[in-house]
């Protein structure tokens, strides 16, 4: 096995760390692994890239080849963009959807979203708002680690076990917050790629894994989900999902099947079905 890992994002948000959990794990399950050091902008909020390669046979480079990267994994969605042609055609971008604004002209956000959807094999989570749901606002490393954890090869226990070993200095709490953050992060990235799976547009996904309590939803809530989008409903619900109106969504599939029996009349009626936690 090979995989050829590019972490992206800015200064201060944690690429070092999600680099220690893989390298951690794949020690522990007998890989071998090379990584570069992180390049960019020394200073908090300067654009950063690291390469990381696991194998079970003799790597020679630490430096990912260009078309032969397995994963992209981007704690901001710009930085994700940038690096797209190291993918092999299989590879996968797993990107957070909460930009660092560091430039004046920085694109408008759901157009950078857009562009990442359009590629083949792509994940979209709520980083920030997972990770706070986690307990801090800084565990958006681990969510994304957790949303790009099925491409990574490694076994899930030896990588919550790396979670706890990088933060072992910080106590119990802070272990747990960002094992919850991984956990969620992996949830939210499944919920998001059935969804796709299902037809439900990126963005409906978007708004819809942005409210969902530990980005998790239930398989059988999907094509519930997928009927409510596709009635007259949908674009209301879509709407409401992206407001300012505060709070969550169970992710079982009761609140979709009880919009889709409430409809046409559940426009009035949104708020209250839809946040029920």
């Amino acid at each position: 096995m090979e995989t050829n890992i590019i972490l992206a994002g800015v200064g201060g948000q944690g690429i070092v760390s999600i680099s220690f959990v893989i390298d951690m794990a794949a020690i522990w399950q007998g890989l071998k692994f090379k990584q570069a050091e992180v390049h960019g902008m020394s200073q908090r909020g300067g654009a950063v890239i690291s390469h990381l390669r696991v194998s079970d046979s003799t790597i020679h480079s630490d430096l990912v080849p260009k078309g032969r990267g397995t994963l992209v994994l981007a704690i901001e969605p710009v930085e994700s963009l940038r690096y797209v042609d190291f993918l092999s055609p299989s590879g996968a971008v797993v990107s957070s959807t909460d930009p660092y604004v560091n430039v004046p002209d920085y694109p408008e956000v759901d157009s950078v979203l857009d562009a990442i959807a359009t590629l083949p094999n792509h994940t979209l989570v709520p980083a920030d708002k997972l990770a706070r749901q986690a307990g801090s606002g800084r565990a958006q490393n681990m969510v994304l680690l957790g949303a790009g954890s099925p491409f990574l090869g490694l076994q899930e226990e030896l990588l919550e076990r790396g979670i706890r070993e990088a933060f072992a200095a910080k106590g119990e709490k802070i272990q747990k917050t960002n094992v919850d953050a991984f956990r969620a992060g992996k949830a939210a990235g499944a919920a998001y790629r059935a969804c796709l799976a299902a037809g439900i547009t990126s963005r409906q996904a978007r708004a819809l894994i942005a409210r969902l309590i530990g980005g998790v939803l239930a398989p059988d809530a999907v094509p519930a989900w997928k009927d409510v989008f596709g009635q007259p409903v949908g674009p209301a619900v879509l709407a409401a999902l992206t407001s300012d109106a505060v709070g969550k969504v169970n992710g079982s599939a009761d609140v979709a099947r009880q919009i889709a029996a409430s409809a046409p009349s559940a426009g009035d009626q949104l708020p209250s079905l839809l946040f029920k936690a």
